[in-house]
């Protein structure tokens, strides 16, 4: 299996990772408020903690130590509502920025992601363009998305942002898809085209799941290959929901994201049995 820029994994030129999404934010003002976007732009890697169920002291404890928080929306049913309590319980520019995971990319439903106050979203099982393209222009507001303006939770979250909410939520706002299918990874390179797209990453568990490969597999391997030359070409920043591929794995260099991952400051969450990956309330 070859991709269309061949079967070995590309080189960042002079430009490095993420070029296209640096020349978005060009004009912004910096650092950005978004801690997982800045550290991105910087060349660093972005880890999370996953949060599953209502548990603000443990969502308001992790902004302290980790880049960005996934509430996880897709494989739970951890509510908007519940979400938005949780922002509620620590607001302000201070910490781990607000992600979900969102159950699918439908603009009602991206609307009051963005609208609660969410600093990113993941959307998972893109298969192709159009899906991305609903993504990125859904979330951020004219004239580089199509975002309403009705009225919402976030500003007031947001109230100490440099530079006021409005005006710099577009350039603070990071887009995540997520690559499961045998379809979107043939549709790679006109996925990380999309205009507003920020970060292409890899379902790990479900690309195994929908291939029929095992990650071990070098027809697996040769997937991450093509999104990986896809991802680089297009400008965009590359990852793996796999924590496992930040170390140990020949394209680990190139992995700027990931879900779970260690903490930036060596702080952890007691363990809760077997492989726990989320922190216990």
């Amino acid at each position: 299996m070859t991709g269309a820029w061949g079967d070995a994994a590309l080189t960042p030129d002079s430009r490095g990772w993420g070029w296209m999404v640096k020349q978005y934010v060009e004009k912004a003002q910096r650092p950005l408020w978004n801690q997982a976007k800045e550290k991105l732009l910087t060349d660093g890697k972005v880890t999370s903690v996953t949060i599953s169920s209502f548990q603000p002291e443990t969502y308001c404890e992790a902004r302290k130590h980790w880049d960005y928080i996934w509430f996880e929306m897709q494989h739970s049913t951890l509510s908007f509502a519940e979400v938005q309590k949780m922002i509620a319980a620590c607001p302000g520019v201070k910490g781990g920025a607000p992600f979900i995971r969102m159950p699918d990319a439908l603009e009602a439903n991206i609307q009051k992601a963005v609208d609660l106050g969410v600093m990113g979203i993941v959307v998972p099982t893109v298969d192709d363009a159009l899906e991305a393209r609903d993504a990125a222009r859904f979330s951020r507001y004219p004239p580089f998305g199509r975002r309403s303006a009705g009225g919402n939770t976030a500003g007031g979250f947001w109230s100490d942002a440099p530079g006021g909410y409005r005006p710099t939520f577009n350039d603070n706002f990071l887009v995540v898809v997520m690559l499961e299918t045998m379809e979107s990874i043939i549709n790679v390179d006109e996925i990380a085209n999309v205009f507003g797209l920020d970060v292409v990453i890899q379902g790990n568990a479900d690309l195994t799941n929908f291939s029929g490969w095992s990650s071990s597999d070098p027809r697996y391997e040769a997937m991450l290959t093509i999104s990986h030359n896809a991802t680089l070409k297009a400008g965009k920043f590359w990852g793996n929901a796999g924590q496992q591929y930040l170390t140990g794995h020949r394209l680990s260099g190139s992995t700027r994201f990931v879900q779970n991952g260690p903490s930036h400051d060596g702080f952890a969450f007691p363990a809760r049995g077997r492989g726990a990956l989320e922190p216990q309330k």
